[in-house]
């Protein structure tokens, strides 16, 4: 008799736990489970991940970023150096900029380098200069960013699953079409979230470091103001002047020559008349 109450309560359990699971189309054709299907399908999934204590500790997500400001004794060369330790190191320089201000050269690079790289090329850096005008590492731990991104992931593939199976069952078409739009919305968030998951990865593995450096030139020199500077000044720019003006006259001789033909025509008429 207890075997046979048993295994009726067993049976009245199992059914239902398999009612309660099953999803219906209400009369105005949208998928309307008992409660929200996406919170918890989440929900379900984070129990999940958080009730395994045999998970091992999840690896700290940290985006390593430094700023370097430093004089150089030449920028071509500590550029050279710079280059070498980047390459060593299996890394790029994504940007690469040079200015030339009053009194200095600069040289701006944007380097990018694998994590676990990123501390012996700041440490070949601060070595290979006397000081530095300036350094600031800054480290940003996306742990929890990235487990919660890839929970949610999971969890909407799996709402997708279940929406899928409505589809299947789906008897009208105005039901078909309003669970494919749900569809849609939900692969559409999908990928949303596989972007900045993606965008994470590459932050976290290739770590970035800002790196500005200057070379100090010698300024250009004012000319002078003394009283014999002035005066040669003077006589250079009086040669000069004679100079523009021959060059001027070669310019407008064709004008000068009408002139003296005009002024020597004149000047024989007036001749003639005062001889009559």
């Amino acid at each position: 008799m207890k075997n046979t109450l048993f295994l009726l309560s067993l049976l009245v359990i199992l059914l239902s736990c398999n009612g309660g699971s099953d999803y219906k189309l209400s009369k105005t054709g949208e998928a309307s489970p008992d409660y929200d299907m996406e919170e918890m399908v989440f929900e379900t999934t984070k129990e999940k991940s958080t009730s395994n204590a045999e998970e091992p500790f999840q690896e700290q997500k940290i985006i390593k970023t430094g700023f370097f400001t430093f004089e150089a004794a030449s920028v071509d060369e500590s550029y050279k150096k710079i280059n070498s330790w980047v390459k060593a190191h299996k890394g790029f320089i994504q940007n690469d900029r040079t200015n030339k201000d009053y009194d200095r050269i600069h040289r701006s690079l944007l380097i990018r380098i694998p994590s676990n790289s990123f501390q012996p090329l700041v440490d070949s850096i601060y070595n290979s200069v006397k000081s530095l005008d300036r350094k600031e590492v800054i480290l940003k731990d996306v742990t929890e960013e990235f487990v919660d991104i890839e929970a949610r992931l999971k969890a909407k593939r799996k709402l997708e699953e279940r929406y899928l199976q409505l589809l299947a069952k789906a008897n009208t078409v105005k039901d078909m079409l309003e669970i494919e739009r749900q569809i849609a919305q939900i692969r559409e968030e999908i990928e949303a979230k596989q972007g900045r998951l993606k965008y994470l990865q590459n932050k976290v593995s290739m770590s970035t470091i800002h790196l500005d450096f200057y070379e100090m030139t010698e300024a250009p020199k004012s000319p002078s103001k003394t009283y014999g500077s002035r005066l040669w000044r003077a006589v250079k720019g009086g040669f000069e002047g004679i100079g523009n003006f021959f060059i001027g006259l070669v310019y407008v001789w064709p004008f000068l020559l009408i002139g003296v033909l005009v002024g020597l025509f004149i000047r024989n008429r007036i001749r003639k008349r005062i001889s009559k």
